[in-house]
């Protein structure tokens, strides 16, 4: 694990535009749930539309809160979310590309963050279509409400038929493409590739790609570097290096 380290750091320390790319891993072990397993895949297009939140919006926040919100607003960020906000401040990676809706890298404090999928702080009026940007409506225990109008509100990640939704999930989309092809170097954690054909495509030839994995994934064909061990060990090291 040595040699892998000091390979990392030498890429780190060559860079000017590292990247993080991130998945589920760093938050599932940490109390958030992958959505379509604890809801069951049948049951995910029924549940997250507008008209089952309109029918039920008591039992699509209980969804909510028991897959996300309970690690979001009771535990916080884990130790990987807090080391990457450090290296963000410190200089040593540009941002942050997620596929996670959970904010816990907003939380962590970094600033630079992308969420392809939308987030919590990415919130949609499933009636008027307007815009709430702030993860915080959801830590007030009951559904959140629109001002205008009050309709209820939704990750725009999940609820397609909303007025303007597809328009912000593409929006998010060309944001990591943007960020993706300006990184000469990409860090990959916690994260088996979901919709990473959209971004990966559009990385500069010679952009390196590092991941830090415990287990195979689709990156390990393509990677520079693999690195199977925990992330927050890792990071811990480049962070005192």
């Amino acid at each position: 694990m040595k040699k892998d380290y000091m390979k990392l750091m030498e890429y780190m320390n060559e860079s000017s535009r590292a990247v993080a790319v991130t998945g589920a891993g760093i938050s599932y072990l940490y109390g958030v749930r992958r959505l379509k397993q604890s809801v069951g895949f049948m049951n995910y297009g029924k549940i997250f539309s507008a008209s089952y939140v309109r029918k039920n919006p008591e039992k699509f926040y209980k969804i909510i809160k028991n897959a996300f919100l309970d690690a979001t607003f009771e535990k916080g960020p884990s130790k990987v979310h807090k080391q990457l906000a450090e290296l963000e401040k410190q200089g040593k990676i540009k941002g942050i590309l997620t596929q996670n809706l959970d904010c816990l890298h907003t939380i962590a404090g970094s600033v630079n963050v992308v969420e392809f999928q939308g987030s919590f702080r990415d919130n949609i009026c499933i009636d008027c279509g307007s815009c709430y940007y702030d993860y915080r409506v959801w830590g007030q225990s009951q559904m959140p409400k629109c001002e205008k109008c009050g309709g209820y509100l939704m990750p725009t990640g999940f609820c397609r038929e909303a007025p303007l939704s597809s328009v912000v999930s593409r929006e998010n989309m060309n944001k990591a493409i943007n960020m993706i092809s300006k990184a000469d170097l990409v860090i990959v954690i916690g994260t088996t590739g979901f919709r990473s054909e959209e971004y990966l495509s559009r990385m500069q030839p010679e952009t390196k790609l590092v991941q830090i994995n415990p287990s195979p994934t689709k990156f390990d064909s393509i990677a520079d570097l693999n690195i199977r061990a925990d992330a927050a060990e890792i990071l811990e090291a480049v962070l005192q290096g």
